[in-house]
């Protein structure tokens, strides 16, 4: 791999010269290769940042495991009985544990390694149909393949790059060995192309791949196969606990009619069969996939932080699973013609409509007899359910006028990024009265890839909250210094305005690591997690679980963990499985609050005591505190632990007409400490450290009359 092995060394270049001070955090940039197929054996390497001393890969699957080779190469092995998906891997080393990255694993396709040269159509090397192109881009160059077909076989040729993480903006080419253009493709799959081809004579075809801005040395899956492969099912929406027949649509699937909608590429075939949704969908709120979910936009996000649901694979063998929306009414189906505003399809409250804009130009009507008035939540789904639509909401009266338009939500905060462009709000209706509800394309397209699901509801509280590695812009792991403490970013999207608050908690955590649950009502907060003195050095995953009370309800919800993909300024996160977490030697210092819990009334300032324990000897300088992602509007002067000094006092001041309740609150330590990754070095030059608080909790009470 000579193109990676040179931006391997330019990257490590560069980290050298703009390295922002802080104790090391490992950064997992890339692996290369991107995937292999199940029981096989393979080489792979790695690139990031504080990298040196990693020794081993930690993955969210026990068949896959890695052995060391040498400096940034590993022997990886997947086991036989590993299910076709993609997994998390993580770096594990000295400095902790890294960010994840996708890894790919398929099943029953020949894994095949890219050989150069083959930068032109005459050097072109030969693949097989039902493989897997283990490559990387070419610098100013391309790379062509050749495979040998059958007239009448329906092929796809799939390039796997972005999906797995990988900065190649590909693009891809079919032609004839007389070099006719057939078919050609950019994106498809958010950034990744993707083409579907009916063979019409024996004989061979070239496979041309390159990157769009020809920058060499990022790795891509190409995958060439005639085994079935899923476009999309409708309905995209199941009610839970209740079979459902589907109509999966896709090619090569057996027994199959024909989709007669609007496509790039021959018209689609189309199965029914019955799905039953998971059971814990609902009741943790949860999205669980096979396939991690990045090709719902060019700009991966973390769209499915809102949405309950789960990946299925639904025909024997296929390449590729679809994701699905879990709902707990009934769902009825999108019916045309239903493009006029005066021939609306009528719907009775709660409504669960699972949609399609079957041609361009399609704008779908409906009708609503509201007979109880009040608040009501509108929410189109398309991009987190994988649809390729942008869709628009307009709710209008009885007289015609326009009551709300709903467009694009989510939080975008620090390192995450849960924006999309699936419509969500409330809407205050009348009693007693009709109205009409538009949904359309922003862009008037249509045909079979523009799902969406349309839901109506009574105003009806609930949550969901993702939690994300601090680092900004990252991607970093979470790690833990023995006697500090170290913090995620809590991100809370309320649905149907549920205003909390919510108390945040962590399970599996290993022995020495603590956590003070985390109650706010904001739409961000921090949880804080900390290592006592003592703690072993530990390697692993953790869950975090929030709980609730809504109306008389106790509820629990899964906090789902995300990562930060890029370093490159793109607003870019997405899921993954668990949060991984890294315990390792001793810190600088570890900073608590005193009392640890205490009553204060609203409109009052509260006095406490910020307390250091200096860890290391030499280490005697100031440490300035300021607030750390202070929630309920607490606020607090930036303070300092002086020199040599043990402690200090800091104000917090609660404001007025704050809700009763217990809130929790940490401040952030600043210092420049003496460090050397050598322990043995004379010279330790001051390094920027920044550490969070054991947090206080606060019960904020109702000023005394």
């Amino acid at each position: 791999m000579p193109h990676f092995r040179l931006l391997l060394t330019t990257a490590l270049l560069l980290v050298s010269v703009t390295a922002v001070a802080d104790l090391p955090s490992l950064r997992f940039d890339r692996i290369a290769p991107v995937g292999a197929s199940a029981g096989a054996t393979i080489d792979v390497e790695i690139l990031g940042a504080e990298i040196d001393d990693v020794k081993s890969l930690h993955f969210d699957h026990p068949g896959l495991t890695a052995e060391h080779l040498k400096d940034r190469q590993f022997k990886l092995k997947v086991a036989a009985d590993v299910p076709a998906g993609t997994y998390d891997v993580r770096l594990v080393g000295r400095w902790g544990i890294s960010n994840p990255r996708v890894f790919a694993v398929s099943n029953g396709l020949q894994d095949i390694a890219e050989k150069e040269p083959n930068n032109e159509p005459q050097e072109a090397q030969e693949v097989v149909l039902n493989a897997a192109i283990n490559g990387t881009s070419d610098g100013n160059g391309e790379d062509f393949f050749v495979v040998t077909l059958k007239a009448g076989q329906r092929v796809t040729f799939d390039c796997w790059a972005r999906r797995l993480e990988s900065e190649i903006d590909a693009s891809l080419e079919l032609a004839s060995v007389n070099g006719k253009l057939l078919a050609s493709n950019g994106d498809y799959f958010g950034a990744d192309p993707f083409i579907d081809f009916i063979v019409p004579e024996d004989g061979k075809y070239v496979v041309r791949v390159n990157d769009l801005r020809f920058r060499g040395g990022f790795p891509y899956r190409l995958v060439i196969s005639d085994r079935p492969h899923v476009e999309n099912v409708f309905p995209r929406v199941l009610q839970a606990g209740k079979s459902t027949e589907v109509e999966v649509a896709g090619r090569n699937l057996p027994h199959s009619s024909t989709l007669n909608l609007p496509l790039e590429g021959p018209p689609l075939q189309t199965v029914r069969l019955p799905l039953t949704p998971h059971e814990e969908t609902l009741a943790l709120g949860t999205f669980r996939f096979f396939e991690h979910p990045h090709d719902h936009s060019v700009l991966p996000t973390a769209a499915t932080c809102t949405l309950n649901g789960f990946q299925v694979r639904p025909i024997a063998n296929v390449l590729n699973a679809t994701t699905m929306l879990v709902v707990d009414v009934p769902v009825v189906l999108d019916q045309e013609p239903n493009n006029d505003r005066d021939k609306p399809q009528r719907l009775e409250l709660p409504a669960v409509v699972a949609g399609r804009f079957d041609q361009p130009r399609d704008a779908d009507w409906f009708e609503i007899d509201v007979k109880d008035g009040g608040n009501y939540g509108f929410e189109v789904y398309s991009e987190r359910i994988n649809g390729r639509a942008d869709p628009y909401l307009v709710v209008i009266d009885e007289q015609g006028n326009r009551v709300i338009e709903l467009d694009d939500f989510g939080h975008r905060m620090n390192a995450f990024d849960g924006h999309l462009r699936d419509p969500s709000g409330n809407v205050g209706l009348a009693a007693n009265k009709k109205y009409r509800v538009l949904v359309q394309d922003r862009y008037s397209r249509g045909g079979a890839r523009f799902q969406y699901v349309l839901s109506i509801r009574k105003q009806q509280p609930d949550f969901f909250i993702a939690a994300i590695h601090q680092q900004n812009p990252g991607p970093g792991g979470t790690n833990l210094w023995k006697g500090c403490s170290q913090f995620v970013d809590l991100v809370t999207h309320s649905r149907d305005g549920f205003n909390g608050p919510v108390t945040v908690t962590a399970e599996g955590l290993p022995r020495g690591v603590s956590v003070v649950p985390a109650t706010f009502t904001d739409s961000r907060a921090t949880l804080v997690l900390t290592a006592a003195q003592d703690a072993a050095d530990w390697t692993g995953e953790i869950s975090l679980v929030a709980t609730a009370t809504i109306g008389d309800k106790l509820i629990k919800r899964e906090v789902r963990p995300y990562s930060r993909i890029w370093a490159n300024g793109e607003a870019t996160s997405r899921p993954a499985r668990k949060l991984g977490l890294a315990v390792r030697e001793l810190g600088p210092f570890g900073l608590t609050i005193e009392p640890a819990q205490v009553q204060a009334e609203t409109g009052k300032p509260l006095e406490l005591t910020v307390r250091a324990t200096r860890h290391w000897s030499d280490f005697k300088a100031a440490i300035n505190l300021l607030p750390l992602s202070f929630a309920g509007g607490f606020q607090m002067p930036n303070g300092s632990i002086v020199e040599n000094a043990a402690d200090t006092k800091i104000t917090i001041n609660v404001p007025n007409g704050l809700r009763p309740g217990g809130y929790t609150l940490s401040v952030l330590g600043q210092a420049q400490v003496p460090f050397h990754k050598d322990k043995a070095a004379t010279s330790r030059p001051n390094t920027l450290v920044s550490l969070p608080s054991v947090p206080v909790t606060i019960n904020v009470v109702a000023p005394a009359k």
